[in-house]
């Protein structure tokens, strides 16, 4: 990885904003992902993640923490919040921005315990394929403390395979819908390509079944998107 996420977030917060993020996967084109955005604060945040702010508690993890903005919220709040992101720029940034707890870390190899663990802007994105939720999930349920929550949104976007008459094109012999590939440029470099997972609610609640974790749907967005509590 380039890391061409954590260079733009630190060029932001250093000052030196000068173009956005492009972002694109295999079923769409081009698009920006302005920069600002990525700092935004309580009121410009999406009701999804203004309730999952509102739902947290305890001893707190954030999981791919970008520039920080919810440890930041949820530590003037007076929680205690670790933040961990695979971009070391990211992880700089968000010290920066004066969060108390970080880690440029996986979460695979996270080890402490947590009362509350954030995925959010898609979280369900790290797991990357479906065959690898069942061993994300397992591995977020060994984390939590009794009485935990795992707080995580994705979309169901089967809405980007329909037709003008309502009928989808998917292949039948493909992948599961929602995995994607995603492609992201910044300054005219190009990252390299990952993998990036959307998963439907009804899925997202089958695999948690299987590993035992429970699952609740908490909140729909305005755009097929939605937010989960998981718990033990």
């Amino acid at each position: 990885m380039k890391d061409l996420f954590g260079n733009a977030l630190l060029d932001y917060q250093n000052g030196n904003y000068t173009e956005d993020i492009i972002t694109s996967t295999n079923i769409s084109d081009e698009d920006a992902l302005p920069l600002p955005y990525l700092f935004r604060g309580f009121k410009d945040m999406p009701i999804l993640e203004q309730k999952v702010l509102k739902l947290a508690k305890g001893f707190v993890l954030d999981v791919g923490c970008g520039a920080g903005n919810h440890s930041l919220y949820l530590q003037e709040k007076g929680l205690k919040v670790k933040a961990i992101d695979i971009s070391r720029g990211a992880i700089k940034v968000a010290k920066q921005r004066g969060v108390l707890y970080t880690e440029e870390k996986n979460i695979l190899d996270e080890t402490e315990a947590f009362d509350t663990i954030l995925l959010l802007m898609n979280g369900t994105g790290i797991f990357q394929e479906l065959s690898q939720v069942s061993k994300y999930l397992s591995h977020l349920k060994s984390l939590l403390k009794p009485n935990g929550q795992i707080l995580i949104d994705s979309s169901d976007i089967k809405y980007m395979y329909e037709d003008e008459d309502g009928g989808l094109w998917q292949d039948v012999n493909a992948n599961y819908y929602g995995e994607l590939d995603y492609f992201l440029s910044y300054k005219g470099e190009k990252e390299l390509p990952m993998k990036w997972l959307y998963l439907d609610f009804n899925m997202l609640l089958t695999v948690c079944t299987s590993v035992g974790l429970k699952c609740e749907l908490i909140l729909e967005g305005e755009h097929f998107d939605y937010l989960a509590r998981l718990s033990l």
